[in-house]
This record gives structure tokens, C-alpha cells and sequence, in this order.
């Protein structure tokens, strides 16, 4: 039963909550930086780098030549496909920045809870915690108190 009841605190606690809506729009995110790679930041990378377009670049393994990726798909033949890899580098890049400065800025506008006033003092005679407004320590009988 004890893991039952542990199971069912986890839930209401919002946890379960907290991640499924973390990973919903994760999901979304990541669609929309891989849309942003592929439509707006490659195009022009590869026109710079001599109208390359990486989501074709690969390297067929059968020994035959294909004009495109989709002729290569379609002929169902094994290949290297470097260029798709290139894509996903440079959106898994965009998408670890991204969430890096979403980081930063959340922890900056976070809050800081002030840490409680401290309720007991160590006696410097005898170490033991004492309440704060003691004169003397009730284990020792400790009088001096900095």
C-alpha cells in the first residue's frame, strides 16, 4: 500500500502535470527551431557556401550515382546522408542556445526566498545548539556568549 499512496502523492503533486506539459511543448519548440533551420537558417548557408543544400548532401552505398535525396529514397538504396546530419546539428545547436538563454533569463527574474532568521546559536563551550535568546547554555552553563 505504502507505494500505492506514494504514487498517488506524486500525481496530485502536479508532477506528472508539470512534465506532460513540458513535453508537449517541448515537441513544439523543437518543430518549430527545426522549421526555423531548415527555412531560414540553412537556405542562406548553403547559397553562401555556393548553393549548397545540405538536405542533400549523402553518399550512397550501393555505388550508384542518384540526382537527390528523394531519387535515392526512392530507389530504396542504403546511404550516408551527412547533409540531414548537418541540419539536425545546427537545429540541436539553435535549440541548446535557446534554451539556455530561456534559463538564464527565468532564473534572473526568479524570485529569491530570503533564508529564515536562524532560531538557535552553537554554545562555544560545549557545541550544543541553543535557542537564540539564551543567556546561558542549560547543558554546560556556559555564560559567555559572542
Amino acid at each position: 500500500m505504502g507505494l500505492l499512496k506514494e504514487f498517488k502523492e506524486f500525481l496530485i503533486k502536479g508532477n506528472v502535470v508539470d512534465m506532460a506539459v513540458g513535453f508537449i511543448f517541448g515537441a513544439a519548440f523543437a518543430t518549430v527551431v527545426k522549421s526555423l533551420v531548415n527555412n531560414v537558417i540553412m537556405p542562406p548557408l548553403g547559397k553562401l557556401l555556393g548553393n549548397v543544400d545540405f538536405a542533400n548532401l549523402f553518399i550512397p552505398l550501393d555505388g550508384k550515382e542518384y540526382a537527390s535525396l528523394k531519387a535515392l529514397e526512392k530507389a530504396g538504396a542504403p546511404a550516408i546522408k551527412y547533409g540531414l546530419f548537418i541540419n539536425d546539428l545546427v537545429s540541436f545547436i539553435i535549440l541548446g542556445f535557446v534554451i539556455f538563454m530561456f534559463i538564464k533569463a527565468y532564473n534572473k527574474l526568479k524570485r529569491e526566498e530570503p533564508a529564515p532568521a536562524p532560531t538557535t546559536k552553537s554554545c562555544p563551550e560545549c557545541a550544543m545548539e541553543i535557542p537564540i535568546e539564551a543567556k546561558v547554555c542549560p547543558y554546560c552553563g556556559n555564560k559567555e556568549f559572542a
